[in-house]
This record gives structure tokens, C-alpha cells and sequence, in this order.
């Protein structure tokens, strides 16, 4: 089993960044991706990405400096610690224990723009790099034109090794989207977490965020490997609901 989600805006690194880290597998990816964005200056920067100008000199900084780092430093830190948002907010990596973090290393992925995929303890640098945008590279126009089969094919690859063919997709359309078209005897199945608002049940994106990662962190603290299981999520009053869930999308309601 594989879960997957997206990466976070909000990085913080400040934090500890424990032991046994792993480096990105796609490095020599990222540092083409990187000479694409050096060539670009704040005011390209910020039109690509929609961002302040505030915003676009941070990003372009971060380019200008960045280097494909496998090691720990002061801007160099595992994804899974680095990363702050709704989702990871839910997650609470930090306070994972030794065992739970070897259980995430295995089965939790984080989908990147910049790094493909990344595993909980990969070193990543600051970045700012969202799956879609419209980067053009000698590939094509975006990058899902980038990184074409090859994330698809990092995950297959490893739900093999795990015979398992199952992915948990706590990720958002827009990163979920790079996986492409995956074989038939891949079962994907996608949580819904709606809260009740007005008088009805509906998907409310900062709770839905958090709840994303709550179940993350409840299938690597309770060791969750099949789909049977997902219906006792039961974290922060969200329960199961049969009548509105089908077998690729079970839905969790909260009152």
C-alpha cells in the first residue's frame, strides 16, 4: 500500500530533523528543473506562479542558491518534517516515533513538482514549485509533460516490492493528476471527509486538508495495509459513511 499526498506551501525549518535520512531519487531531474527557473527573473517568476513581487524575489533567491543536496543542513531537512499546512497540521510528523516513521518511509509518499516524489525523510531545499504550473521545458508545456511515467512508475515500482496494489490518494486533483493513467488491477481509493455546515453534510477544504492528514496519521500509527480497514478511521469525530460511500471513495462525515 501506498499513501500519497500533496506537498505544502508553508515550509519550516526550524525543525528537527531527526536521523536516518534519504536523499530525493530524482535528483538529477530537479537540478534540470532548476536551470529552467535560474534563467527566469522575479517578474517571470511572478507571473508563472501568480505570486507577490514579495514572493517572486524569495522564489527566485531559492533558485539562484539551490543545490542537489543529499544531506542534512541548516536549509537541507526531511520533507515530511519541513513541510506545515492544513494537511500537515493533521499529520503531525514530529512527534512520530522511530517505528512510525520506518512505517511512513515505506508506505507514505509526497508528490513534488520540483522532486517528483519524495519519501518522508528525503532532504529537500526551499522551494516553491507547484505540480501545475505551466513550465515549459524540453519536454513540453507543463510539468506533467516533465515528469511523464516516471512518478507512475516509482510507485508501481514500489507496490511491487510490497506485492500490494493498492494507493490511498489523500493528495489533490492537481498532484494526483502526474500518476497519469495506472493499470487496471491498481486500486485507487480516495477518502471524502465532509462536515456539517447549513443544515447539510459538505467538503469543507481546511477541514477536509486536515483531515487528509489525520488518516494519514492514523494508517501509519495503526499499521494499515488494506482497504477493509479504512472504515474504523474514526479521528476527531469523523465516522463512516456506508450509504454515501462507494468502493473508490469511502466518505467520512463529521456533525
Amino acid at each position: 500500500m501506498i499513501i500519497v499526498l500533496s506537498p505544502a506551501k508553508t515550509l519550516d525549518y526550524g525543525v528537527d530533523p531527526k536521523s536516518n535520512h534519504t536523499a530525493p531519487q530524482f535528483l538529477s531531474q530537479s537540478s534540470n528543473l532548476i536551470k529552467t527557473l535560474k534563467e527566469k527573473e522575479p517578474k517571470d517568476i511572478a507571473s508563472l506562479m501568480s505570486l507577490s513581487d514579495k514572493l517572486a524575489a524569495l522564489n527566485f533567491d531559492r533558485y539562484q542558491s539551490w543545490k542537489a543536496s543529499k544531506k542534512v543542513s541548516a536549509d537541507t531537512k526531511p520533507s515530511v518534517m519541513v513541510f506545515k499546512g492544513d494537511v500537515y497540521q493533521g499529520l503531525d510528523a514530529e512527534s512520530l516515533n522511530n517505528k512510525q516513521i520506518k512505517f511512513a518511509q515505506k508506505h507514505l509518499r509526497i508528490l513534488s513538482g520540483l522532486y517528483g516524489i519524495l519519501r518522508p525523510m528525503d532532504v529537500i531545499k526551499p522551494y516553491r514549485l507547484e505540480m501545475g504550473t505551466k513550465l515549459e521545458t524540453s519536454k513540453g508545456k507543463n510539468l506533467y509533460d516533465f515528469w511523464g511515467n516516471s512518478i507512475q512508475k516509482n510507485v508501481l515500482q514500489d507496490l511491487q516490492s510490497q506485492k500490494s496494489d493498492l494507493i490511498i490518494n489523500l493528495a489533490s486533483k492537481e498532484y494526483f493528476t502526474v500518476l497519469g493513467k495506472l493499470p487496471e488491477h491498481i486500486n485507487v481509493v480516495s477518502p471524502v471527509f465532509k462536515d456539517y455546515k447549513n443544515g447539510k453534510h459538505k467538503i469543507i477544504s481546511f477541514y477536509a486538508k486536515k483531515a487528509r492528514g489525520l488518516m494519514a496519521r492514523w494508517i501509519i500509527e495503526n499499521n494499515i495495509k488494506d482497504f477493509e480497514k479504512l472504515s474504523k478511521f474514526n479521528i476527531d469525530k469523523y465516522y463512516f459513511s456506508k450509504s454515501e460511500s462507494t468502493v473508490t471513495e469511502p466518505v467520512f462525515l463529521r456533525d
